[in-house]
């Protein structure tokens, strides 16, 4: 029997709790989820790849799928990193019809660019909605309480990697 795996790729500066419930949604559907962490050079990420590793380590950890669960680093494109960890598609979260919009028009090139890889769309709950990494990364970087938008062991940790940092 052929493992069904799932690539789940996205900047993840840092993960949240939206992150997460996608991760956990897609390890029900599917025997594998890798996820990507996606570097791209020309991207301003609050977090280094390897710090960005170590939240979604920390993260994941704490999750009952944690063991059809693996991470992997990628800077070329989303597609042949898939190819390349054996997915059978590509997930994308949607949040809203913002999200919806750019989401197909990316479906689009993927599939043109990689015929069978299929992109799987899962709606984020309605609990984390609201939540956008990039918000919770402006909030952490000006001290405010990101509790309720990342777990405890991710919150503590973005908070000792911003405190261990030199000021600018």
């Amino acid at each position: 029997m052929t493992r069904k795996i799932v690539f789940y790729p996205g900047s993840f500066d840092p993960v949240t709790f939206g992150h997460l419930d996608m991760i956990a949604r897609a390890a029900q559907l599917f025997d594998e989820v890798v996820i990507g962490i996606g570097v791209h050079h020309a991207k301003k990420t609050l977090f280094s790849p390897e710090e960005r590793r170590r939240l979604l380590e920390a993260a994941i950890a704490e999750l009952p799928c944690a063991g059809s669960l693996s991470l992997t680093s990628f800077d070329n494109l989303a597609v042949d990193a898939a190819r390349k960890s054996g997915a059978v598609a590509i997930l994308r979260g949607l949040r809203d019809t913002t999200d919806f919009a750019y989401e197909m028009q990316m479906a689009g090139m993927n599939n043109a660019v990689a015929p069978g890889l299929d992109t799987i769309f899962l709606p984020s709950a309605g609990q984390h909605r609201h939540i956008a990494a990039t918000f919770v990364r402006q909030m952490a970087q000006m001290g405010g309480e990101i509790s309720a938008f990342a777990p405890p062991a991710v919150a503590k940790l973005i908070k000792d990697i911003l405190t261990a940092r030199p000021p600018s």
